[in-house]
Parts: structure tokens; C-alpha cells; sequence
């Protein structure tokens, strides 16, 4: 039996991916350089740090994945996804300048480690949409991809509030959206409060964020697991909507209160948040992989703990700071 402890990687690792291919684990998330627009040593060259794994349990750092694009398109990058497809592996990333005019753009490798080099065009024009990030691929079941995302809305129609939300849109092919794109979920509830009287596009608004889509289909419907609220607080955490359809509509009616799958526990763990899910070594379990802040708010480590899905909804057992086991296939 295996046992682990978050966070189960020391290192600063926020928005964490986590992929199994061909038995191994990978890892792929926002490194310190990349959160804060520095270029250290390992940044130089490639940014994104990528971490591998034999047993779901020991991770090692390897390499940084996504070889430097044009310098001028910014220095922060954040929540890297990687995706499968035809013998070839496709990372999703936004870059841009510190907070602002973030583009969505997308790198390839024939190697799960990279390196990852950018096509060379973005995803979504950024004259249209001049902030774009955490892009999720997503698979149905029928081979058609979809690109879930956050970008900004202004308008506060029908009770929603202004801020960064949900978006997805089908892909054409792994490196090229269809232009048919809708939106998936916007705040409507004051834990998802970014910042109040917010400078943003010349005005001033209460800002919400909705943020870190990851979809899992169960039991024929569609689950768009995100994270809501300002992330450096304990009001950060993961919540989700519900379709029949890929493409929506969702709802999250039942989370006015706060997030159902993972919030902040007093004085253990605070801000977790921004997830991905995979399934575990007993190739059954599924575990929801996050960042979570210690404390002492040094650094976003990576944590991962189970993922249960009941007939209300789905929660997570977390998040733990203690051993917890890890299901395994019985020889």
C-alpha cells in the first residue's frame, strides 16, 4: 500500500496538469519564474516545469517543457495543460504582461517531456479577446475536442457579476478553434469576489473571477470543475457546473454559500484551487490534482486527494495534510 502527504512536491508548482501516459505520470503547472515574469537559469530557455512520476507518489522534477516563444508576446505564463492526440502532444498555456492582454496560444512535441515549441499563431485573436487564460482540451466521447477557457466579460445582465468566466469553444483541429464559442459559467455569488472597485478596461468594477476549467464526463453528463474567488485568500476554492451537453447550458445552482469540492481549511490549508483530474494507479480511482498555499502563504504546492462522486454531486476527501493511501491494482 502507498502512502502519500501533501504536498506531495516540495517545489513551488501552482496550477498543476497531471497526465498518465503509457503507465507514467507527468506533471506540468506554473512555475515561481513563470508566475512572476523572471527568467531564472532553467527559464532561459524554456519555461513551465515538468515533473515525472512512476508511482503517482514520488515526483521528480525533469526539465522545464515549452521552448521561449517571441519574448515579445510577454514574461508571465501561466496554467500549462497538455492534451493527446494522434501520436502527438499539444500544451495549451496563456502568456502576457504581468496580468494583462494574456493570449491563449498552443505548443507541440512528438515527447510527453517536450520540448514544446509554439505554433506560431494564437488561438484566440487577441484583438478580439484581450485576455484569455487557464485553456482546458477537453475530449468527448464521440473524438470531438473542445477548448474550455476564462476570458472577461463587462456586462451584468440577469444577475451576473463582471469579471474573468468560462468559455469553450469547439476545436477545428488540436491547434485551431471553429469561431462557435459560448459561455459555460459566470459569477453570481460574492465568494467568488475578486476584488472590489477593481480598475479594469478605464472603469471601475466589483470584480469576480471564475477560473482553472477541467470538464469530466460521469454517468452521461458533463462536469466543468473550476475555481472561483481571488487566489492568495481562503475564500479560493473549487466548485463546479453541470450539463447534458458539452457545449452547455451548466449550472451551479447549490453553491451560493461558498465551494463544494474543496475550500480552505483554518490554520492546515488555504486557496486550494485550480485543478485537473486523473485517474489513479488501480486504474479506477480518480484523484483531483491542486495547489494549495501552506499556511504561511510561502509558495502553491501541488496536492492531490480522491475525487467521490454521489448522486448530489461530486467532493473531494481534502484537503488532507495527513497520510493518506493510495489505491493500487491487487496482483
Amino acid at each position: 500500500m502507498l502512502t502519500y502527504t501533501n504536498p506531495v512536491y516540495k517545489g513551488y508548482f501552482a496550477d498543476p496538469f497531471v497526465w498518465e501516459f503509457e503507465g507514467v505520470y507527468y506533471a506540468i503547472g506554473t512555475g515561481a519564474a513563470e508566475a512572476e515574469g523572471t527568467v531564472d537559469e532553467i527559464a532561459k530557455l524554456r519555461v513551465f516545469p515538468l515533473l515525472r512520476s512512476f508511482d503517482f507518489v514520488n515526483w521528480d522534477f525533469v526539465d522545464n517543457a515549452l521552448l521561449r516563444p517571441d519574448p515579445s508576446l510577454g514574461d508571465n505564463f501561466w496554467a500549462p495543460e497538455v492534451a493527446y492526440c494522434n501520436g502527438k502532444f499539444y500544451l495549451y498555456y496563456s502568456v502576457g504582461h504581468e496580468d494583462k492582454n494574456h493570449q491563449l496560444r498552443v505548443a507541440t512535441s512528438d515527447n510527453p517531456l517536450g520540448p514544446y515549441k509554439d505554433v506560431g499563431e494564437p488561438l484566440v485573436d487577441p484583438d478580439s479577446c484581450s485576455f484569455a487564460i487557464d485553456p482546458h482540451a477537453f475530449r468527448d466521447d464521440d473524438g470531438q475536442w473542445y477548448l474550455f477557457y476564462a476570458r472577461d466579460f463587462l456586462d451584468t445582465e440577469g444577475g451576473v457579476r463582471a469579471g474573468t468566466a468560462l468559455f469553450v469553444d469547439r476545436l477545428q483541429d488540436m491547434t485551431k478553434l471553429c469561431g462557435v464559442g459560448k459561455v459555460v459559467l459566470r459569477a453570481r455569488s460574492d465568494w467568488q469576489r475578486f476584488l472590489a472597485n477593481r480598475l479594469m478596461y478605464g472603469e471601475h468594477f466589483d470584480w469576480h473571477t471564475l477560473e482553472g476549467p477541467c470538464v469530466r464526463k460521469h454517468a452521461g453528463r458533463y462536469y466543468c470543475f473550476y475555481s472561483g474567488g481571488r487566489w492568495e485568500t481562503e475564500d479560493y476554492g473549487v466548485d463546479y457546473g453541470v450539463a447534458d451537453s458539452v457545449m452547455g447550458p451548466y449550472s451551479d445552482v447549490g453553491n451560493e454559500t461558498g465551494p463544494r469540492v474543496l475550500r480552505s481549511l483554518p490554520d492546515r490549508v488555504k486557496g486550494p484551487g485550480h485543478n485537473s483530474i486523473v485517474v489513479g494507479p488501480d486504474g479506477q480511482t480518480e484523484y483531483i490534482v491542486y495547489h494549495a498555499w501552506d499556511v504561511n502563504m510561502d509558495a502553491r504546492r501541488m496536492c492531490l486527494d480522491k475525487l467521490i462522486w454521489t448522486p448530489d454531486g461530486p467532493y473531494c476527501e481534502g484537503p488532507t495534510w495527513t497520510p493518506q493511501a493510495i489505491a493500487c491494482k491487487s496482483i
